[in-house]
């Protein structure tokens, strides 16, 4: 009988040391796949990043902190010269991290511009839904910041991005902060728009210049964001530097006059997070005139060149959407009102039927049909027409005469779509701009904490 129990207890050490190695296994496959996952690049991304003019006035410096992955660049930081103005656009979540909400009392209030600024920006931790220790870390590692480059701490901005829910590190931010003032470099930007990637596949990064009253006005920004990313100022951190001479308040309207239709026209997955921020700084170094006036000749050339950057970085966004091998623009037209139009656009972007249509190359134009039906806006069956490109699927409450499902399908196996919906009810324009929805965007959320 004793034989007996040390033989059943030899087995059962046997298959749990089998059954320990096995995990051991599998986890060393996970980690192998996860390893080469994180090495994919966009199949949509740009062949390379753009090679972004130095805008007078601000140097950029990145470092490792280790704060969620060792060796891994992780925080940069952003240093503005005395005389620039501040404006900002954050996201309207209700559950917004500790940085927005300091961001936002800092820019609530006049700016004393003779005074420099600075931003401090880490990726891995998000720092939101942390309560009173959230601010205790803001404070920390602005006030760090603040005292190193000599200014106040109501001119130093931080963002936070990556986990919610978890304690930022400060002392780990705090302690490279000597090793970031020593580094900064005009030329330092590619590195700031690298360390600021979470899920991020590449940098992103987009410039402008105008001729302004007696010289060059250039136009710089840097963007991150691969999902989380729905239309509410939007889900994404981005910093957009520009040399021309502008008071904080007609930049502040210059700045939110241009996200409607840029970064609250772009959506990946429907979600929106707790971080979202848009930070500009204007720095009046170029030998242009001061702008004055958002309706003057130059002031409407800045307008025009800072919705190209703003345009260009957001569908980077969509173009880097987690897991995404399709750029889809959205274009409803005809609609009751503007808001009507904005309803089904965004009816059709988020549809995940629509979009996992698209990653299956389906042309299932009924899929849309379903969201113009969902949308809540005004539609009316008989005079909405629905196109695929320059095809058009349905009209008349009906298939086309001329619909091809071969032509069709053979649209949709292209890596750039256009979906078409008029709803011949009035004069509700809409653009928006999403990506299809694959398996890869599951794997990647699944296991985004480890």
């Amino acid at each position: 009988m004793a034989k007996d129990k040390k033989k059943d207890k030899s087995d059962k050490a046997g298959k749990k040391a089998r059954k320990s190695d096995k995990v051991k296994q599998i986890e060393a496959e996970m980690a192998e796949v996860k390893t080469a996952s994180a090495k994919l690049v966009s199949p949509l991304a740009p062949a390379a990043f753009p090679d972004l003019p130095a805008i007078e006035g601000v140097d950029f410096a990145s470092a490792s902190a280790g704060i969620k992955y060792q060796g891994r660049t992780d925080v940069t930081l952003m240093r503005i010269a005395p005389g620039s103005s501040i404006a900002g656009v954050f996201t309207r979540s209700s559950t917004r991290a500790a940085c927005v909400l300091d961001n936002q009392a800092k820019l609530a209030g006049p700016q004393d511009i003779s005074r420099g600024a600075a931003i401090i920006v880490n990726s891995g931790n998000a720092n939101a839904f942390t309560g009173a220790l959230g601010q205790k870390s803001v404070d920390a590692v602005t006030g760090a910041v603040a005292k190193k480059l000599g200014m106040p701490i109501e001119r130093v901005f931080s963002s936070s991005t990556g986990v919610i829910g978890e304690p930022l590190k400060a002392e780990r931010i705090t302690a490279v902060i000597d090793q970031l003032a020593g580094g900064l470099d005009p030329a330092g930007i590619a590195g700031a728009a690298r360390a600021i990637m979470t899920t991020d596949t590449f940098p992103k990064g987009a410039f402008a210049e105008i001729e302004g009253e007696g010289g060059v006005i250039r136009i710089t920004g840097i963007a991150k964001g691969s999902g989380m990313i729905a239309p509410d100022m939007a889900t994404m951190l981005v910093y957009i530097f520009t040399d021309a001479a502008i008071a904080p308040e007609l930049l502040q309207k210059f700045l939110s006059a241009r996200v409607d239709g840029t970064f609250n026209s772009i959506t990946v997955d429907s979600d929106t997070s707790t971080s979202d921020a848009l930070i500009m700084a204007a720095t009046g170094r170029s030998a242009a005139k001061p702008i004055t006036s958002a309706s003057s000749a130059t002031g409407k050339a800045f307008s025009a060149a800072l919705d190209s950057v703003m345009l260009d970085l957001a569908k980077q966004v969509v173009r880097d959407g987690e897991g995404a091998t399709k750029f889809v623009e959205v274009r409803v037209t005809g609609a009751a009102s503007k808001a009507d139009a904005r309803k089904i656009a965004s009816a059709i972007a988020n549809s995940p039927l629509v979009k996992t249509a698209i990653a299956g190359e389906d042309a299932n134009w009924g899929r849309v049909v379903a969201a113009v039906g969902k949308s809540g806006a005004k539609a009316d069956r008989d005079k909405l027409s629905i196109s695929f490109g320059d095809m058009v699927l349905a009209r008349d409450g009906w298939r086309s005469p001329d619909y091809d499902e071969t032509k069709a399908s053979i649209y949709m196996k292209r890596q750039e779509l256009v979906i078409g919906v008029d709803l011949g009810l009035g004069k509700g324009e809409q653009t928006m701009w999403t990506c299809d929805l694959t398996h890869r965007y599951i794997d990647i959320n699944a296991d985004y904490r480890s």
